[in-house]
């Protein structure tokens, strides 16, 4: 019986993050121009302020994106303690982020801005906000999955793959909060 040799070919497989990477932001895309046609029928935005948890979570965010480029660049030096340590720091920023979207959730329902209630507008920044979460969830499993890769012993290529993949996925949510966030103070 023949072994069949095995091949490791990325190619496939970052389509399928790239596929994702792209319907996301169609579906994003469709949630904000839904946005944009419902508050020019109704001729206003959401009428918040929104609360500064929101502010300190795109800080975040974008902590969190720096940290995982120099993870990558770690590994490219194969500074293999370094790219760990910068890993961990990843998923700690990743959640400190979820974290701060419950806060800022808590917030606005302090202020009487519910999930449900007669403001469609206001209903909108909880569904992008808490649909960006579910791709903080899987962005975190992919840093995990990279995290994992170097602990193992594992050939570089599928490595470096891990973190790839991690990277444009990563850096793609860290992308879709900014303009998410910068949409919701921008059409209020």
């Amino acid at each position: 019986m023949e072994k069949i040799q095995d091949t490791f070919d990325p190619k496939p497989r970052k389509f399928i993050v790239w596929l994702f990477v792209v319907s996301s932001t169609i579906m994003f895309g469709g949630f904000t121009s839904y946005y944009l046609v419902f508050a020019a029928s109704k001729g206003k935005g959401h009428g918040l302020v929104l609360p500064d948890a929101f502010i300190y979570s795109s800080l975040v965010i974008l902590a969190s994106s720096v940290t995982l480029f120099l993870a990558a660049r770690a590994l490219k030096k194969l500074n293999f303690s370094s790219q760990r340590n910068l890993l961990w720091l990843t998923v700690i920023l990743a959640v400190a982020f979820g974290i701060m979207q419950f806060n800022a959730w808590g917030s606005m329902v302090r202020t009487g801005a519910t999930l449900v209630g007669n403001n469609a507008a206001i209903s909108f920044i909880y569904v992008v906000s808490g649909l960006h979460l579910l791709h903080i969830i899987a962005g975190v499993g992919f840093i995990i999955n990279a995290l994992i890769g170097s602990y193992k012993n594992i050939p570089a290529a599928k490595s470096q793959y891990r973190m790839e993949i991690a990277s444009i996925f990563w850096h793609f949510i860290d992308i879709l909060w900014i303009y998410l966030y910068v949409f919701l103070l921008l059409n209020r």
